[in-house]
């Protein structure tokens, strides 16, 4: 059996969506940075159990602001990526904000944060800015190494079906 579901990945510019997207679809990071204009549509299929999950998604343009998104890139999503990078303190200080601001647009649909650029931090700094996060199960993730990017998709994709 298989099924299609829209995934959404957003966050503030540069934290690494894209980078993100490669890693997962294509298994490629670059250290280039390209801005993404609009939206990006890739897609993967994921096995669930016995089922075919074919992730269509969205990767839209960083903004530093969920309003200033169109409703029109959110509306039709099963599931959402919120994207951070942990080594900018500003691309996550209204995490709370964000994701109300998402769940006010698209209600009840699963949304796995991630807290990505782990390369960048060490240890202590890791902790520190986790345990100040007004969310639990935040994925540390990375592009560049590959860390946890894989995991943060599928955990998404189960709970999506």
């Amino acid at each position: 059996m298989s099924v299609s579901k829209k995934v959404i990945l957003i966050g503030h510019f540069g934290v690494g969506k894209s980078s993100l997207v490669q890693r997962f679809v294509h298994q490629k990071f670059s250290d280039q940075y390209i801005t993404t204009i609009g939206v990006k549509i890739d897609k993967k299929i994921v096995k669930v159990g016995d089922m075919d999950v074919t992730m269509i998604i969205w990767d839209i343009a960083g903004e530093d602001s969920q309003q200033k998104i169109p409703a029109s890139y959110k509306l039709g999503a099963h599931g959402a990526l919120y994207v951070f990078d942990i080594s900018r303190p500003s691309t996550f200080e209204n995490l709370q904000a964000e994701l109300e601001s998402l769940n006010d647009v698209i209600p009840g649909i699963p949304v796995q944060v991630l807290a990505n650029k782990m390369d960048l931090v060490n240890d202590e700094e890791r902790g520190m800015i986790l345990s100040r996060l007004p969310v639990q199960g935040v994925f540390e993730t990375s592009a560049k190494t590959g860390l946890h990017v894989e995991e943060a998709f599928k955990q998404l994709a189960e709970k999506m079906v």
